[in-house]
């Protein structure tokens, strides 16, 4: 806080306290610059050379979708360009002042643009196109150009609202079609029915007309919303624009929480918020999926997906509200609520594809995020393989509640008492969580050793080691991995694989994240508390993770022994993907005993699977559907012809639709779940018959997915294999 106290000392004591007060900001500057100097593992100055690169990033904050600003304007902002860090630490932040003036005025004609737009018809037999990426686009550069530009998209957004305003009115026919099946128009049209599908019944009536008209009323409402909205930013959201621009060159996981940020991040951290379970973020002008967190109301559902857009938010009953260029902390408050509330979201699958998606909001269902297993075979065959999944890394630091690796020992445990020939160990959408469940769950598999090494800024390593000489399960062991295998997952899979313990087997990389990060309140120091103000907080990388080897997780992640097609290696959404990430670099590594006990046949094993997958039917649509979809995600023009739109989703919905994998392996036998939750749901005498039929649901849902999942099949074969050769080893010997 050295700092604040020279702030102090350059200002006259009788006026410090107050004027400090006043320039909350340049406060707030400092301490930043001073953590982030100081404490950050990345040693970076903030000086002029950073400043060029924030300042880049501001501009893609206050206008990601170069949407208002013009090429001119860009010219009049760009002697800021060097001045970022000048102006964070002495409070005059023209930069603000003068892009935000810019904006306004910009926002203030698109306003005029749209009252004209929308007192038109829009023409959708035009053949014209709208490119939504913005690093594809260019600035406008005259008064024309942006007045097409935003008429095109309105009429981008008119022509999507329309034709969900249909794709809902068909669903709603489907609907109702199927209630008059099962019940008599008489009690269909029933006082408390017609009260409840008022407005469902509404939009059924309405003529193709009123339908445009509904839609084209409602963008322009939308349109109207927004441009009101961010017009009432004040000067503290453009300062934190400013501040996390600063922040986020450090990397991408350092971010500058205002105070009521730190009140979202605080809820998010305890778990305790009702509502879907799924983690949002911003890309440009959409709301993104980045998680859906286990035992939540989406991850349950099972429709909603990363990388899905979330378009718009329904309640169960009501109009829509269009997230499109809306914040994702106002986003969020829609889609929040109640439990036992019903919110209706309308995404944009990755395929291009839209979808209707209910969610029952629930607060998150902690036991369905424990660990649990099953014992798996192959119906003609006697290989019994305890299958363990770890949703992620949980642990109650209070010492009262549960942990993962406590959890993973006793389904260990059990699984041996029942006699198994092997054990796969699940950790695909595992985005990490404790570092010491890590190591200690990597300790159940090894006799002792060192596990991951942990590097801080000034270079000091610490080496976390399993220091318990008992292996509670010695046998033959697989590790599944995937792209949303991150931070702790990586470190166990990485561990492993250095030990030759186990098989890592997976898509082509885990995620890459090997940093550490915490959190500092600026509230604390000698002064800041007197200022009666709440200042926020620093998220801020301070640690880097290494393998045994020495080689880091960071960026490229773990590549598995034997690479399998994973569904989800489509998307930039990797650590390498993000901007200003850490980069993977090496240190010395730590002796190790590589385990001995038995060897797997690498090489033998990988090219036995590689055939088996060329000739499955499954893998093969995986892999068509990987090359559909990358192909998809480059393709970011779109139609604004009513004719070319439908046909391009009709095929896209017909191509996603014959790349879906639908066969289930009821081959696959799975047994031993009762037991897995026996100490995990504790149900009172009153609750049981309900508890009961949720949990058969829950059992059938759980066999269902294990034999939907080639990924998990080929893993029970790639088991059969290494059982088979080392049966051959020994009896050659």
């Amino acid at each position: 806080m050295r700092i604040v106290i020279l702030l102090v000392l350059c200002l006259g004591i009788s006026d410090s306290f107050a004027l400090l007060k006043d320039k909350k900001s340049l406060l707030v500057g400092n301490v930043l610059k001073n953590y982030l100097e100081s404490y950050h593992y990345r040693s970076l100055s903030v000086n002029d050379d950073l400043s060029n690169k924030a300042f880049k990033e501001f501009v893609k904050r206050v206008d990601y979708g170069k949407q208002f600003y013009f090429e001119d304007d860009l010219k009049k902002l760009d002697k800021y360009n060097s001045k970022m860090d000048d102006q964070m630490v002495n409070g005059n932040h023209s930069l603000i002042i003068e892009s935000r003036n810019i904006l306004m005025s910009r926002i203030k004609q698109a306003e005029e643009i749209r009252k004209e737009i929308f007192g038109k018809k829009f023409d959708f037999t035009m053949k014209e196109n709208l490119e939504l990426d913005p690093e594809k686009k260019n600035y406008v550069k005259s008064e024309k150009e942006f007045k097409n530009h935003w008429r095109k998209i309105f009429k981008q957004s008119v022509l999507t609202r329309y034709l969900s305003l249909l794709e809902e009115k068909k669903n709603l026919e489907n609907e109702k079609s199927k209630k008059e099946k099962k019940e008599s128009k008489k009690k269909l049209l029933s006082k408390n029915k017609e009260a409840k599908h008022k407005i469902d019944l509404g939009l059924l009536k309405m003529s193709d007309k009123e339908l445009r008209e509904k839609a084209k009323g409602s963008i322009s409402k939308k349109y109207k919303n927004l441009f009101s909205r961010i017009l009432k930013e004040d000067y503290d959201d453009y300062l934190e624009k400013f501040f996390n621009s600063i922040s986020n060159i450090f990397d991408p996981h350092t971010s500058y929480l205002p105070p009521k940020k730190k009140e979202d991040f605080d809820i998010d951290i305890s778990g305790s918020l009702e509502g879907i379970g799924a983690v949002l973020q911003e890309e440009g002008s959409f709301i993104k999926v980045v998680k859906i967190v286990p035992g939540g109301a989406a991850w349950r559902q099972k429709d909603l997906e990363v990388d899905d857009i979330i378009l718009m938010v329904a309640q169960e009953t009501g109009d829509p509200v269009d997230l499109v260029d809306m914040r994702v902390e106002d986003a969020v408050r829609y889609i929040r609520g109640p439990k036992d509330t019903i919110v209706k979201l309308t995404v944009r699958k990755v395929d291009g594809t839209r979808k209707v998606i209910k969610i029952l909001r629930d607060v998150v269902h902690i036991g369905a995020s424990y660990a649990k297993s099953s014992i798996l075979k192959f119906k003609d065959k006697s290989t019994r393989i305890g299958y363990i999944q770890v949703p992620k890394f949980y642990r109650d630091f209070d010492g009262k509640g549960r942990n993962a690796s406590g959890d993973v020992r006793k389904e260990l445990v059990r699984l041996n008492k029942s006699g198994i020939d092997a054990v796969i160990l699940d950790l695909r959408n595992n985005g990490g969580g404790a570092l010491i469940d890590a190591t200690k769950m990597s300790g159940l598999f090894i006799k002792d050793g060192p596990i991951v090494q942990v590097r801080n800024r000034p270079g000091k390593i610490d080496v976390m080691s399993d220091n318990d000489p008992n292996i509670i399960y010695k046998g033959p062991l697989f590790v599944l991995i995937n792209r949303f295998s991150a931070s702790a997952s990586e470190i166990l899979a990485g561990a492993m694989q250095d030990y030759k313990r186990a098989i890592i087997i997976g898509g082509q990389h885990s995620h890459g994240k090997g940093t550490v990060q915490a959190v500092y309140s600026l509230n604390h120091g000698p002064f800041l508390s007197l200022f009666g103000e709440t200042m926020g907080a620093l998220k801020l990388t301070i640690q880097k993770f290494y393998r045994i080897t020495g080689t880091s997780t960071q960026f490229k992640g773990i590549k598995p022994d034997i690479v399998i097609p994973d569904p989800f290696d489509y998307g930039k959404n990797r650590e390498k993907d993000l901007d200003h990430s850490l980069p993977w670099d090496e240190i010395a590594p730590q002796k190790y005993n590589e385990w001995s006990k038995f060897r797997y046949r690498f090489s033998e094993l990988k090219d036995k699977s590689n055939k088996r997958v060329v000739k499955d039917k499954r893998f093969q649509k995986i892999i068509e559907s990987l090359r559909y979809l990358k192909d998809r995600r480059e393709d970011t023009t779109v139609s604004l012809n009513l004719g070319e739109t439908i046909k391009k989703e009709k095929e896209n919905e017909e191509l996603t639709k014959n790349l879906k994998i639908v066969s289930e392996n009821k081959s696959i036998m799975v047994s031993n779940y009762e037991s897995s939750l026996k100490d995990v749901e504790m149900i009172k005498d009153s609750d049981k018959d309900k508890w009961e039929e949720d949990f058969k649901r829950r059992k059938e849902e759980w066999v269902k997915r294990i034999r939907l999942d080639p990924g998990i099949e080929e893993t029970m074969n790639i088991v059969e294999d290494h059982l088979k050769i080392n049966k051959i080893v020994v009896s050659v010997k």
